[in-house]
């Protein structure tokens, strides 16, 4: 069955639609088609708990089945990357999404204004 999911990084945000059974690995070599950062440099995190997802697990036994990741609402994961070269990766950071801006006031609602008749 499908799955659809949401990866997040800082301002990007990913869409994949993927298989119940593609493991943690295939999902990293997906977006290494996207990202150009190898799998081994990439990490993915559960958002809620922040736990880090198993490469050799598939996407179902992570907790992403196509009962809890539809099209209308996706499953969310965090991506972050190796820094430099070391063992160490980057802290989880998602940026919100922005707001519209406000209506001007010419295309706002005015009760006050009667329309001719």
């Amino acid at each position: 069955m499908d799955v659809f999911l949401t990866i997040r990084r800082e301002k990007v945000t990913l869409f994949i639609d993927t298989k119940e059974n593609t493991t943690v690995y295939q999902l990293k070599q997906l977006i290494q088609g996207i990202t150009k950062k190898k799998p081994e440099d990439q990490r993915l995190v559960k958002i809620g708990t922040n736990a880090v997802l198993d490469d050799k697990k598939t996407l179902a036994e992570c907790g992403y089945d196509s009962q809890q990741c539809k099209p209308q609402e996706p499953g969310v994961m965090g991506l972050v990357f190796r820094v430099d070269e070391g063992e160490e990766f980057e802290e989880v950071n998602i940026e919100p999404y922005s707001s519209p801006p406000d209506l001007p006031d010419v295309m706002k609602d005015h009760p006050e204004i009667q329309e001719p008749m």
